[in-house]
């Protein structure tokens, strides 16, 4: 899927996989104000292994906060849903890997489309209402103060334990773009009943960016017979570039292999 992107590194990115496995894709979805810089790592040690991957780069990110207030959750949404249905129609089975709003699209994609998504792994997805002080004000704030520091939306700069590692997400967040974000979660929280697809959910301990129960909320509320939880310990939320790394890719492995038998 073709992106204009500015960031070095944040550029989607895709394998066309090889064997039984490269009949199963997997695309990993990167999370609000980030980029597949994140989810890059996890995508090529997936295709390592000879899946089909794809690493898109959700409109508005990969350039410039001033983009990202140019879009809404209905452009993000969209974005995952046409690179979803394109994997679908190139390979026998597709599954979800999303981290934090990623997390939280892949959910909304995978009620809406069924037949079309296999399997999810959700990595510190939020699901409920933002308890932040954008959160609560933003309806106003949105049409006032255009962009706020990540540290006043909630969002610290570099929710990462491992010293010296940056995930390069933005410095500044755009209030009406987030807003749109926190309009979406009632309505999928109602919604997570239609998953019903195998999940493995991920969450970390500490988390300074979305609360680790919104993981326990989530699995009370889906509808799948097939629940799965993965704790890091180690790590904080953006876990891919984390401690747990390795972690992380070795369930998700294991997970793919199990459901979907390649």
């Amino acid at each position: 899927m073709e992106a204009v992107v500015t960031v070095p590194g944040a550029e989607p990115w895709s394998a066309a996989g090889r064997g039984a496995r490269g009949r199963v894709g997997i695309v990993v979805t990167h999370g609000f104000t980030s980029s597949p810089r994140a989810t890059r790592p996890l995508g090529q040690q997936l295709a390592a292994a000879g899946y089909s991957v794809e690493v898109p780069v959700l409109p508005g990110h990969g350039t410039d906060h001033r983009d990202l207030a140019r879009t809404r959750y209905r452009d993000w949404y969209a974005h995952l849903e046409r690179v979803t249905e394109h994997l679908a129609e190139r390979c026998e089975q597709v599954v979800l890997i999303g981290h934090s709003l990623g997390g939280t699209l892949s959910l909304d994609v995978a009620s809406r489309h069924p037949d079309q998504v296999q399997g999810l792994v959700v990595i510190n997805a939020p699901i409920t209402d933002r308890s932040g002080l954008v959160a609560r004000v933003s309806p106003v704030l949105q049409f006032v103060v255009p962009y706020v520091p990540r540290g006043l939306a909630g969002m610290p700069d570099d929710d990462i334990a491992r010293p010296g590692v940056t995930e390069e997400a933005y410095r500044l967040v755009a209030a009406r773009a987030a807003r749109s974000l926190v309009r979406e979660l009632p309505r999928l929280r109602a919604q997570l009943l239609d998953v019903v697809q195998p999940l493995l959910v991920v969450r970390s301990t500490v988390d300074h960016t979305v609360p680790p129960t919104d993981a326990d909320e989530l699995r009370a509320l889906v509808g799948s017979g097939d629940v799965r939880e993965l704790l890091c310990e180690r790590s904080y939320h953006v876990v891919m570039l984390d401690h747990d790394a390795e972690l992380l890719e070795g369930s998700v492995l294991a997970f793919l292999q199990d459901v979907t038998g390649r």
